[in-house]
C-alpha cells in the first residue's frame, strides 16, 4: 500500500492546477490589451499573480525531489486531467475533473490576485 500524505496530494493537485492557472491568465492578458484601453493597471495585478505562482511551482517542484514525488505524465480529456505519478517507490494516479477543477482554479486565481476575503458587501454609502 503506497503511503501517500495528505500534504503529497495536496503538492500533486497544485502541480496540476497551478499550471492551468497561469494559462488563463495569459488567455485573459491578451483579452484585456485586445478590449480595454487602459489595459496596464489589469496587466499589471495579473502579471504579479503570475510571478507569485511561477514561484510556487518552483517550490513544488523542489517539494516533489525532497519527498521522493515525480508525476510522469498528465493526460487531459473531456472529463478532467489524470496525472500519473510515483510516490516514493510506488506508482498511482490522481484524476481531477473539470467540475472540480475550475471551481478551485478559481479560488486559486482569487487568492494570487489578492481577493481572498471574499465577496465585499455592498455598500450605499458614497465614494470619497
Amino acid at each position: 500500500m503506497i503511503d501517500i500524505t495528505p500534504e503529497d496530494r495536496a503538492l500533486i493537485k497544485s502541480h496540476i492546477i497551478l499550471p492551468r492557472v497561469l494559462t488563463a491568465f495569459e488567455r485573459d492578458i491578451a483579452l484585456i490589451n485586445a478590449t480595454l484601453k487602459t489595459p496596464g493597471p489589469y496587466v499589471d495585478v495579473i502579471a504579479e499573480a503570475q510571478r507569485k505562482i511561477t514561484a510556487d511551482i518552483y517550490e513544488i517542484r523542489k517539494q516533489f525531489r525532497t519527498r521522493g514525488i515525480k508525476v510522469y505524465e498528465e493526460v487531459s480529456d473531456d472529463d478532467g486531467v489524470v496525472a500519473r505519478y510515483k510516490c516514493r517507490g510506488y506508482e498511482s494516479e490522481m484524476r481531477l475533473r473539470w467540475s472540480s477543477m475550475t471551481p478551485q482554479a478559481s479560488v486559486v486565481m482569487r487568492k494570487y490576485l489578492g481577493l481572498n476575503e471574499g465577496p465585499r458587501p455592498f455598500v450605499t454609502a458614497p465614494l470619497e
